[in-house]
C-alpha cells in the first residue's frame, strides 16, 4: 500500500476519512505527520489521474 513519505500512514486512509465526510484540515490534525503540503500533492495527483 502506498503511504505518505515519512509516515506510515497509508495514503488510501485519506480518501477512506474525506468520503467519511472529514476535512482535510481534521485528516492533518488526526496524523500530524502527514503535512498538508503532502495532502495536497496526493490530491492533484488524483484529480490529474482521474482517481477518486
Amino acid at each position: 500500500a502506498w503511504v505518505f513519505r515519512g509516515t506510515r500512514v497509508p495514503v488510501a486512509a485519506l480518501f477512506e476519512n474525506l468520503e467519511d465526510g472529514a476535512q482535510v484540515s481534521q485528516f492533518v490534525d488526526w496524523f500530524p505527520r502527514v503535512s498538508l503540503e503532502q495532502v495536497r500533492s496526493v490530491l492533484e495527483h488524483a484529480a490529474q489521474s482521474g482517481i477518486g
